[in-house]
């Protein structure tokens, strides 16, 4: 008797391959839903982040503690200034002004995760709700420019 020299056929293999193949083609889907998934997580993470340093602006802003820009209904006039800092008021124990303090609310403008970019879509307090371009008076609010829909079938535009 001769003996089977140790391997596999090649019809072993081609199943293997079809198996792998047909079970690479199953998770591919549910690797793309947890990309997406995640994306979503970091949209409103960034939106959050933002929306909530446009109202500290806006506290400070409507307390004057801060200089307001006539015309902008005490928010910010653009985001860069939430990065940037503006200065806050203090009085000295003399009634005069006193040391001068800067106040950041953002550390940086976060990316856009569904965009790839730092290019945010604006919204002034003087705009039409459901306008598509911003009046440049102030930062009311922000979202994505994307176009895409998100899982649950909203569109991104409209967090």
């Amino acid at each position: 008797m001769r003996h089977r020299e140790a391997g596999f056929t090649l019809t072993e293999l081609l199943v293997t391959a079809a198996i792998l193949a047909v079970l690479a083609g199953l998770a591919l889907p549910l690797v793309k839903v947890a990309v997406q998934r995640d994306q979503e997580m970091e949209l409103r993470r960034s939106l959050r982040a933002m929306r909530e340093a446009i109202d500290a602006y806006k506290r400070l802003a409507d307390e004057n503690k801060i200089e307001a820009k006539d015309g902008t209904d005490g928010y910010p006039p653009t985001l860069e200034v939430l990065v940037e800092g503006v200065k806050l008021k203090s009085e000295g124990k003399d009634g005069k002004g006193g040391e001068e303090k800067i106040i950041k609310f953002l550390r940086r403008l976060p990316v856009d995760p569904m965009t790839r970019s730092r290019d945010w879509g604006l919204r002034s307090s003087q705009d039409p709700p459901d306008a598509t371009t911003w009046g440049e008076e102030n930062v009311f609010d922000v979202y994505t420019k994307s176009r895409r829909t998100a899982l649950d079938g909203t569109k991104y535009a409209d967090w």
